[in-house]
């Protein structure tokens, strides 16, 4: 491991908007956070929203800067990546982001049903791969974590540069008949994006430069608990133009 990501790992420890629960906080036991974010962490009584893979975190400390008046918790198991928006947000003295190392299947362990108001999740890892559908994260197994912690009405966006796994939620959304907001296919070709969408990660500039258009979806999940799963016969037929996809990355 090199140094600088040693450096970084040590002093994410020193940033009070870090928080990094041991293994045994959230293994089968609820983390004393959970229910009590507002009280105990962000002291006030504003909606939270999440951000899943935040990486850098570039997108929980743009939409936290753009809205006060809302709690911004951007969640990753990279440490080293998570340092910059920990940083950031410790220098601009921003006091209403957190950021939160651990694996979103541990979430359950960390939040109360209805503590979360929304989520986003902006260029996440497609898993193109069929035999690694669950690990997506518009999949049946992460909307029913999402059920449990959103509250009733709570949106679910996604913002991805990939074309299958677009589709995919668009299928899982189809399945599930859950109210779909907006699914638009290319929001800056289309002129779609708002002030809010055209924040850009450094993936998401990658991406552009390279000519890919950029999808949003935001839906909800209308009150639905249980997600069933389901193969979806696309993920076979897509397997070559998915190797193509991976190819990019």
């Amino acid at each position: 491991m090199g140094k600088d990501k040693l450096r970084r790992f040590r002093e994410n420890l020193t940033f009070e908007c870090f928080v990094q629960p041991e293994f045994d906080e959230v293994f089968r036991r609820d983390h004393p956070l959970k229910g009590n974010w507002n009280r105990d962490f962000f002291r006030n009584d504003n909606p939270i929203v999440l951000e899943l893979g935040c990486g850098k975190g570039e997108y929980t400390v743009a939409l936290a800067q753009r809205d006060p008046l809302r709690n911004y918790i951007g969640i990753d198991i990279k440490g080293a990546r998570m340092w910059r928006g920990a940083k950031t947000a410790t220098d601009r003295r921003m006091h209403n982001v957190g950021f939160l190392r651990t694996r979103i299947e541990f979430i359950d362990a960390l939040f109360a049903e209805g503590e979360v108001s929304e989520i986003w999740i902006t260029f996440p890892d497609p898993q193109l791969k069929t035999r690694r559908a669950r690990k997506r994260l518009t999949s049946p197994v992460y909307l029913a974590y999402y059920a449990r912690l959103l509250e009733p009405g709570g949106s679910i966006n996604l913002k991805t540069d990939s074309k299958h796994l677009y589709a995919y939620t668009g299928e899982v959304i189809r399945r599930f008949g859950l109210p779909c907001e907006v699914s638009e296919a290319d929001i800056y070709g289309s002129g779609f994006a708002d002030e809010v969408l055209s924040v850009k990660t450094a993936y998401e500039t990658r991406f552009l430069e390279m000519g890919l258009p950029i999808t949003y979806t935001r839906f909800a999940l209308g009150g639905r608990r249980e997600f069933p799963w389901f193969d979806w016969e696309e993920d076979d037929k897509a397997e070559k133009d998915n190797e193509a996809e991976r190819q990019l990355r």
